[in-house]
């Protein structure tokens, strides 16, 4: 999984999310945003951990009545980028250019970061990691996860963890973290 910051951190947050949902930009824009200035994660104490929570019926028929019609290729698109190092900036252009996630635009954001346009069209045409994301839907459901963004703030030491279901502010996130240390 796509992993900012420390993978030695001692607290994770996982966030499980859908590129194609306005909620999920929200956090994106903003408590992600303000994670990624905060001391928590700049000294490495705190990481993020990205998983596909897509609400789209084509990889996910549990949770949604195509809601987000993008949304499976959106995740499939951000994996395919991460096979060529280039995950998180490809999260942040789609989060970006949220209105424009069909496939003809997925294609053209991963030219536009330098990818390997052969690489990455053969990945995101033949849907190479379709099983992953199912995996990572189930894994949030089984959590609770019924929607999006969905967070677990877990300490990878003690096992404590808690659930942030929705786009709050930084300082909810703040308030989970003190509660797992």
């Amino acid at each position: 999984d796509p992993v900012l910051g420390s993978a030695e951190a001692e607290i994770s947050i996982i966030e499980f999310s859908d590129f194609q949902c306005s909620f999920c930009e929200k956090a994106y824009s903003g408590a992600i945003a303000d994670f990624k200035e905060s001391s928590y994660f700049k000294d490495g104490k705190v990481n993020l951990i990205f998983k596909q929570l897509p609400l789209d019926t084509a990889c996910n028929s549990g949770l949604s009545n195509q809601l987000h019609p993008n949304a499976c290729k959106s995740a499939e698109a951000s994996l395919c980028a991460d096979e060529q190092g280039k995950f998180w900036e490809y999260h942040d252009m789609m989060f970006e250019n949220q209105e424009r996630l069909d496939i003809t635009s997925l294609k053209s954001y991963a030219t536009t970061l330098g990818l390997n346009a052969n690489q990455f069209n053969n990945c995101l045409d033949t849907g190479k990691y379709t099983s992953e994301i199912k995996k990572e839907i189930a894994q949030a459901t089984s959590a609770g996860g019924r929607g999006t963004p969905f967070f677990i703030i877990v300490n990878t030491k003690t096992g404590n963890s808690t659930i942030i279901s929705g786009a709050y502010p930084w300082s909810q996130f703040e308030t989970a973290i003190n509660s797992v240390q």
